[in-house]
């Protein structure tokens, strides 16, 4: 390997910098990943009978459930419509965290390297 760089890097990059790039970009995954964690997702379900809310933490924090989505005999449904709810804002947590990760990284798979 040549003296101060890697041989086909572009620019001539040499290791010095591409640690501190990468402790740069390792300093800003832990930032958004603070941010996406106090970041709260809602979801609908029941054309707006039950509200569920999260956190990119993946923690129910809210749940409201409409009066008329009680019905005693046909508990399934909003149960259903619970479960529905909070999968829903779960995957919004989900698919705004993968949008920002691949943001920061350019589109590149680092496949768990930080």
């Amino acid at each position: 390997m040549a003296k101060g760089g890697f041989r086909g890097m572009p620019g001539g990059m040499n290791q010095a910098a591409m640690m501190k790039q990468a402790q740069k970009m390792q300093q800003e995954m832990l930032r958004m990943q603070e941010e996406m964690e106090n970041k709260t997702y809602s979801a609908t379900a029941g054309g707006g009978m039950v509200t569920a809310t999260v956190t990119g933490k993946h923690e129910l924090k809210d749940l409201a459930i409409n009066p008329e989505a009680v019905d005693p005999d046909d508990v399934e449904m909003l149960q259903d419509m619970v479960i529905a709810a909070v999968n829903e804002a779960m995957r919004a947590a989900d698919t705004d965290s993968a949008n920002n990760m691949s943001r920061l990284t350019g589109g590149l798979n680092l496949g768990g390297l930080f």
